[in-house]
């Protein structure tokens, strides 16, 4: 019965001098003038600065894919997939499809350095948050141009809204 007592005594005060430890550097830290998150950078409306080589959401020029598969070998996680077609009356392949699955993706780069056109970069997006696991698929090819290429354009409603679409926007160079 004593040992039952010194466990439950020596608990109680390891558990205050844990909080104590904690109030200390709260104390320490606390600054009354600091702001939340959304104070400082009013984030829904306006989009929070990110440094000049942030590797965000993915930018990619489908009027430039030649359909070469390089970024999707490359891809360590497979989550690049490319639909072609070979072209009837020339030489290549048009893009039916390019998707990246944002669950699997983790913005390593290692898509971007071995396309031979430049197509793909990665992006200053930071948020594309969603409800589903179908929402972090991201068909480019069902994108507008200038929403799969822009900057920070690259919303959750324009991706909702690409998945609506039955055929691909734009089929490509050729």
């Amino acid at each position: 019965m004593r040992d039952w007592f010194r466990d439950v005594i020596t608990a109680v005060f390891t558990v205050a001098h844990g909080m104590a430890v904690t109030l200390r550097y709260w104390l320490k830290t606390y600054d009354r003038d600091r702001k939340t998150f959304t104070q400082h950078f009013e984030y829904p409306e306006l989009p929070v600065p990110v440094a000049p080589r942030y590797r965000g959401y993915h930018r990619y020029d489908l009027t430039t894919c030649i359909a070469c598969d390089q970024c999707s070998k490359a891809c360590p996680v497979d989550c690049i997939y490319i639909g072609k077609q070979r072209v009837e009356n020339g030489k290549g392949f048009k893009v039916t499809g390019f998707a990246i699955d944002y669950s699997k993706c983790m913005f390593c780069a290692l898509c971007v350095e071995p396309c031979p056109v430049d197509c793909i970069f990665m992006g200053a997006t930071h948020d594309l948050s969603c409800y589903s696991r179908d929402g972090c698929i991201v068909d480019f090819s069902r994108l507008p141009l200038d929403i799969a290429w822009g900057r920070a354009t690259l919303n959750p409603t324009a991706v909702a809204d690409s998945k609506v679409i039955t055929q691909p926007v734009h089929a490509g160079p050729n």
